[in-house]
């Protein structure tokens, strides 16, 4: 009976090891599977969010296409004037999203004129969604539509037709830029375009080279131009600053916008809509330039804490919601 018992606690405590050996090993790649996971979340996370944003885009641009194919099936001439009522749509949704996300605010609205043409120029970030937010409140507040240059790789992107339609976006030759403005409409050009949405950084710089087509607009159409900036735009969504130089060189060569773009967070956005500089026939286009890039200067210095930062501005953004909250 004893030699038994013997073995038979000898086989109990050997299973007890190995069954405690099994959980501990379960316990450490568990803990190690948790970990990855919650490292792994920001990673996903900075290159998930552009996706959505994009993915708001996409769905805008197919809603237009399905409102316009309702109207053609069931035989209704379809007019320009049809895309109001989709178009205030999403304004709304948009201008929901950017109070909700960004905390969205406008300084400046009443500089948009309530009718007569004018040319609005603005800071491009790496995404401009502080211009669609700026185009919903001109559509929601001033019942104006800001008509918009975009580039070229746009017009060639599939289902954005509908959007670019619905929203009067256009090559940017002079002489078309200078017919829309000379017809009574508001136009919107960002003189860095690609260029500086992709190559910009933290430190605010204007990217517009020896770009001057927006000058010649304008005193073409003999408009005033309406400076724009928004804050925090470059801490909303990145670049990667790593072999920016070999990306600029490739896009130069193609002009196919391949820079990656990641970020998205809840940063507090600020769109500051600056004095109307008006048409002086006076000067020549290299003045007008000169003369509106150091009122956007200056409008950064005075309206962006330089260099930008991330953490800095999710901080306003939540001090922000404390402030509603308690207001």
């Amino acid at each position: 009976m004893a030699e038994s018992s013997y073995f038979s606690t000898m086989y109990s405590n050997a299973t007890y090891d190995a069954v405690g050996r099994d959980l501990l090993n379960f316990y450490f790649q568990y803990q190690t599977a948790i970990w990855g996971v919650t490292l792994l979340i920001p990673v996903v996370a900075i290159f998930f969010l552009p996706l959505v944003m994009m993915g708001l885009v996409y769905i805008s641009a197919l809603y237009l296409k399905a409102y316009r194919y309702y109207y053609k099936i069931n035989g209704y001439t379809f007019t320009p004037e049809c895309w109001k009522p989709a178009r205030y749509m999403l304004a709304c949704l948009w201008d929901f999203q950017a109070r909700f996300w960004y905390g969205y605010e406008i300084q400046g609205l009443e500089n948009i004129p309530s009718e007569g043409p004018a040319l609005v120029v603005f800071y491009h970030g790496a995404m401009p969604v502080d211009w669609y937010y700026l185009l919903s409140k001109s559509v929601l507040y001033k019942k104006r539509l800001i008509c918009a240059v975009g580039d070229r790789f746009l017009f060639h992107l599939p289902a954005f037709d509908a959007l670019i339609d619905c929203f009067q976006v256009y090559p940017g030759t002079i002489e078309t830029c200078a017919d829309i403005l000379k017809k009574g409409n508001l136009l919107a050009i960002a003189p860095g375009g690609v260029r500086e949405a992709l190559f910009g950084d933290e430190t605010y710089p204007l990217i517009w080279g020896t770009r001057k087509g927006f000058a010649k607009v304008a005193m073409e159409a003999k408009v005033p131009i309406i400076p724009v900036f928004t804050e925090n735009i470059r801490a909303a969504f990145f670049t990667p600053s790593f072999g920016k130089k070999w990306l600029r060189a490739l896009y130069e060569k193609t002009r196919i916008p391949l820079v990656p773009i990641y970020g998205g967070f809840p940063t507090k956005l600020k769109t500051y809509v600056g004095e109307p500089i008006p048409y002086d026939p006076s000067i020549t286009p290299e003045e007008m330039v000169e003369r509106v890039a150091g009122k956007m200067k200056e409008m950064i210095t005075t309206h962006q804490k330089l260099p930008g930062s991330l953490t800095r501005s999710i901080i306003e953004r939540f001090q922000y919601l404390f402030k509603v909250k308690h207001s």
